[in-house]
């Protein structure tokens, strides 16, 4: 995707609230899984501590004592990470094995019948979760605190492994969301690619205006752009209308000057004529000028090359029949120019009869698609022209060779053209012996 994509911006954008709000949702996820796993965590020391409290007793000094075992075997086991204590005032009277010759440091707050829990530091520098309360036994008016504390090691190992399971989860989601995101916006994006095509229709001369079904979105744009397209080809039509009335009126009073300079003699006679004759080819000169140039700019306009070069070809064949010159093309079909088709022609037919004038036995019209531009050559086995002289015969009226008829025209009419469809024309020497003209024109 490029980086002024639609399709880009879309996806970055849902990709980065989609992890924002995914990171959101895990971390609290996360505290709300730690905060059960402690709440559940203290509940099961609140059951042992209640079972601490069952069984226990004051033996006949007073002291507290415990009739049976608590139950819980890592109590028995020393620094198991699971402990138990009775004080009081702070002195501890009984402990479980596992606490072996330390203790818990029970609190000394005020007192309390309630069990509250805290964190605290136990053998060994571990970390423990103490629950605590205050209870008095039968037959007894001192308050005993008992106490039982297990290691949160269980807690953090639960919390990590769930933290694990949630990372792995709501990366996979979020990278399906992201897939589905981009079918989404694949699917979504289709009819802007339809209507691409279409518009590539039109410009290239396959279709007239923008067809086919679009959404509600855009197509207000394709209705705006067939309203242009029309308007562009009604403004053409307008301009090739005015050029014809303008051609035909202008051409009358010159045919009437000529007919009238026809009948007279005299020095004024043959300057009328050779004047009109004048005005009449740069009439004709620039009014092809001028339709080429609305045609080279107009939407949907294109040209199939093959034919061309074959009614070419045989046309050049009867005018220069009285000549030993085989004339070839070689023009795949489905090569298409965008502009006029006479337009081509006359480009074409004046470096392929150029080379026709001066071929001895060969001449070759050829064509091929390079990128968007189609790459003519026109070859022949005359006796070519130097590399100084080659810019020298695109001038106007400029002719090498009095010997050869012609009006020295035509390689200046196929440059002119040929730059109102952004195209160039060059010449260099042919494979074949003489001179080659490349000649290079937009395609559709």
């Amino acid at each position: 995707m490029a980086a002024r994509s639609l399709a880009l911006r879309l996806l970055v954008g849902a990709g980065v609230w989609i992890a924002v709000a995914l990171l959101a949702g895990g971390f609290a996820l996360s505290r709300l899984f730690e905060d059960t796993v402690e709440r559940n965590f203290d509940s099961r020391l609140v059951v042992l501590l209640e079972g601490l409290v069952a069984v226990a007793e004051l033996d006949a000094q007073g002291q507290p004592q415990l009739t049976r075992s608590v139950g819980e075997p890592r109590f028995d086991q020393p620094y198991s990470g699971w402990y138990w204590e009775i004080a009081e005032d702070g002195k501890p009277l009984l402990r479980s094995r596992s606490l072996w010759d330390q203790d818990l440091s029970l609190s000394r707050e005020p007192a309390t019948t309630e069990a509250f829990s805290h964190d605290v530091t136990g053998p060994d520098d571990e970390k423990l979760r103490l629950v605590e309360r205050e209870i008095t036994l039968p037959g007894s008016t001192h308050r005993f605190r008992f106490g039982v504390a297990g290691e949160t090691s269980e807690i953090d190992a639960a919390v990590h492994s769930f933290n694990a399971t949630l990372f792995w989860s709501l990366g996979l989601l979020w990278l399906g969301l992201i897939v589905a995101m981009l079918i989404q916006i694949w699917f979504g994006l289709q009819p802007l690619r339809r209507m691409r095509r279409a518009v590539i229709a039109v410009r290239t001369g396959r279709a007239q205006r923008l067809d086919g079904q679009f959404p509600a979105e855009i197509t207000p744009l394709s209705d705006e752009l067939n309203v242009l397209i029309e308007h562009n080809a009604a403004v053409l039509e307008r301009a090739r209308t005015q050029v014809s009335n303008l051609a035909h009126a202008l051409k009358t009073p010159l045919s009437v000057l000529t007919n009238e300079s026809s009948t007279a003699e005299g020095p004024l006679a043959e300057t009328v004529k050779r004047q009109t004759a004048s005005m009449r080819q740069q009439i004709d000169h620039y009014l092809a000028r001028a339709r080429t140039a609305a045609a080279a700019k107009v939407l949907g306009v294109r040209t199939e090359c093959a034919p061309v070069a074959e009614d070419l070809r045989r046309t050049l064949e009867r005018i220069h029949r009285d000549r030993p010159v085989r004339i070839e093309a070689d023009v795949p079909a489905g090569l298409g120019f965008r502009g006029e088709r006479q337009d081509l022609e006359e480009m074409l037919g004046n470096l392929a009869d150029n080379a026709c004038k001066w071929a001895k036995t060969r001449v070759l019209v050829a064509g091929r698609q390079e990128g968007n531009r189609i790459r003519f050559t026109v070859d022949d086995d005359g006796p070519g022209l130097r590399p100084e002289q080659r810019d020298a015969v695109f001038h106007r009226g400029k002719r090498l060779d009095e010997r050869v008829p012609g009006t020295g025209h035509g390689l200046a009419i196929v440059r002119e053209i040929a730059e109102l469809y952004d195209g160039t024309v060059a010449l260099e020497d042919s494979p074949l012996g003489g001179l080659r003209a490349i000649l290079t024109l937009p395609s559709t």
